[in-house]
This record gives C-alpha cells, structure tokens and sequence, in this order.
C-alpha cells in the first residue's frame, strides 16, 4: 500500500499545483518583460519613468465612427453607463469604457464634425480621441492606433475592441476575462476562417489575396471583427512594433496577421457571438448569460438604433451583475 507522500492523488495535486505556479510565473516574467518594453518605447529609448499609466482591470474601446451619435446614445441608454456611474465602474471596478474615433479630414481638425464630437465629449466624457484620420479603408490603421494609445493611457490586463452595433453584458465579458488573468498573451473572441474573397468589388475584398495561397483559400483563424479581447503583453507587442505591422483589408485578418506568428493562445469563445432574440433570450433563460449579441448578417445588430433597448431588455444581465464580479 502508497504511503500518504506516494499517494497519485497526492501526486497529481502536487503537479496541479506546480504547474498552475509555472503559468504564473510565466505571466509575470512576460508582462514584465513588455512592461520594460513599452516604458522604454515612451520614453524614446532612454530612462524609465516612475509615473505610469493609470491601473485598470480592462479597456474597452467602443469602435464608432462621426456618422453613429444616434449609435452611440443607444448604447448609452442601455449597457454603457453615463456620468458618474462611468466613473465609478472605472475607479471601484477597474472597467474602462470609451467611445474610440480619430479626426475628421478637415485641416487643422478644425471641421464640423471635429466639433460635433468635442462637444459630446463635453458632454459625457466617454471618448477616446486618436490621432487618427477616420474612413471605413483605414480600420486596420486604427485599431493599431487604439491599442498604442490605450496601453499609454492605461496599464490593464485586457483590452477590447467592439464595434458600436453590438449588445455587451459587462459582468459576463469580465468574469470571462478574468478566468484568464494568470495565463500570458491571450486573444479572446469568437474564432473563424472565412473564404478570402480575391474578386474586386464585393464586400471584404482582399487586394492581397495572392498572399494567402492558391484562389479559393481561406484565412488563418481569427476573431470575429465584432468583439475580440487581447492581453496586456499583446497590446504592449502591437504598440511597440505598430509602425511595422502590416495591414490587411479587413481589421480583423490583421489583428490576426500581427499574432498568428507569436506563442498566443487563441481562445474561440461563442458566448461572444450570440444572435439576437430570441438565440440570446433563450440563452439566458437558460442560465447562459451571453456575453454579447449581434446579427452575423449585418455584421452587428441590424437597425442597431431601432432595437438595442429591445434586445438589452430581452438579453441583458441586469444592471447589478457588473458590480458581484471580482476584478
């Protein structure tokens, strides 16, 4: 008969244990080592500054463009807070939330639609203003920007990108996140691989779709451009190599282009692609709370303004679930 010592059981805890030390020693070793890295890259190559970023648990950046005001308060009268609520989410909970957009056009950014949003910005402070030129061709271009400029601002373990068409459940996003918090340069969201469409004129054309092998391929596996959550070590690792990173056509092959070839860990989550209602209604019935909703169809909720009450009413968490997750 195994003494206590010798017993599997013992054994196998024992492993469990050491292994789950190593992934988070492997976490720290990595997130401080990216640490390093981006002071240096703010810095301009030379000493490290003792003041740093604010501390947060995520940032989540709300894509949205100068035509989507109307976007924009519809998710404000549902699951994105306003005012002070946003404030303490932020200070009690750590859970950033900002509207992203860059510059118009116009020179100087001096146009109307520069002042437009400055003047919402007055209004709500929840924007994230890049230096940035907007246009549907540039979205590669600015999400790479919105993950430099987020990890300047703010020292988080994720960071999220959503577009301003889709339901969110907050509590549900950061407790999923939070399963991960110990695990080093994680990419989160609901994982595909669609055809690449080398043919001019139809939606989602690849220019360089020579690049992906024989005609008819299909991409490498990716998130959906919808939502998608990265790490703290690869945001670092897009904001120190951003001007190198090549741009796809479409936003998300990128983000998947710029980690296809690092040791990530791609974690293909379907609660954050539900339908609508009644998919996401059904779920939460069942006691499966989505973590966001949209229509694949339109590539976010179709007539977004119309029903994000209906489909928050039908599908949200309720307002009291951000605030039991441990951050």
């Amino acid at each position: 008969m195994l003494s206590e010592s010798n017993n599997p059981r013992d054994i196998m805890n024992e492993v469990s244990r050491t292994h789950h030390a190593i992934q988070s020693l492997d976490k720290a070793v990595s997130s401080l080592e990216m640490e390093l890295a981006v002071e240096r890259a703010r810095s301009g190559g030379g000493a490290v500054s003792s003041v740093g970023p604010q501390k947060a648990f995520v940032v989540i950046g709300i894509n949205t463009a100068f035509s989507s005001k109307k976007r924009r308060d519809s998710l404000r009268e549902t699951w994105v807070p306003r005012g002070e609520k946003l404030r303490r989410l932020e200070k009690e909970k750590g859970i950033v939330i900002r509207f992203v957009i860059g510059r118009s056009g116009t020179a100087a950014g001096g146009g109307a639609l520069d002042r437009a949003v400055d003047s919402e910005e007055a209004e709500n402070k929840d924007f994230l203003r890049l230096d940035h030129v907007e246009g549907y061709h540039e979205l590669s271009s600015k999400t790479r920007i919105y993950f430099t400029t987020a990890v300047a601002t703010w020292d988080a373990d994720f960071y999220v990108k959503v577009d301003d068409d889709v339901h969110l459940n907050l509590g549900m996003l950061t407790s999923r996140l939070a399963k991960y918090r110990t695990r080093p340069r994680v990419y989160v969201g609901c994982m595909k691989s669609g055809p690449v469409l080398s043919q001019k004129g139809v939606k989602y054309h690849e220019p360089e779709y020579w690049k992906f092998g024989d005609e008819g391929n299909k991409y490498f596996r990716h998130a959906t451009g919808q939502i998608y959550a990265i790490s703290k070590d690869l945001a670092a690792y897009i904001s120190i190599n951003q001007p190198i990173l090549h741009r796809f056509a479409n936003e998300d092959v990128s983000l998947g282009a710029w980690l296809i070839g690092l040791e990530v860990e791609h974690v293909d989550d379907r609660s954050m692609c539900c339908a609508t209602p009644p998919d996401c209604e059904w779920k939460k019935r069942a006691g499966n709370v989505c973590v966001a909703s949209f229509d694949w169809s339109c590539s976010g909720v179709c007539k977004s303004v119309d029903r994000m009450k209906h489909i928050h009413k039908a599908c949200g968490e309720g307002q009291g679930a951000v605030w039991s997750v441990a951050t």
